[in-house]
């Protein structure tokens, strides 16, 4: 799960709490985080050669390389959109 807007501004955090549009910005947030990451993933793939044909060939090595680039796809994600 997306650990989500480590310390908001309490203003905004308040603001959207009050005008009921918290778990709007909340679902906003997790959406863009997600194509963000399924993003950078494909871009990291194709960028690093980690294909179909790898899977087939080599299961494990394909495990290996698609784990890390989930990884650092998630800290880009984290970084850039999560804890802002």
């Amino acid at each position: 799960q997306l650990k989500l807007l480590k310390a908001p501004p309490k203003v905004l955090y308040y603001n959207l709490l009050t005008s009921g549009k918290l778990h709007s910005h909340i679902a906003d947030i997790k959406d863009q985080a997600q194509e963000l990451f399924y993003r950078l993933v494909k871009q990291y793939a194709e960028n690093e050669g980690v294909t179909e044909q790898l899977k087939a060939t080599d299961m494990m090595l394909w495990v290996q390389k698609m784990n890390n680039i989930s990884n650092r796809a998630m800290e880009v994600v984290n970084s850039e959109l999560i804890f802002v």
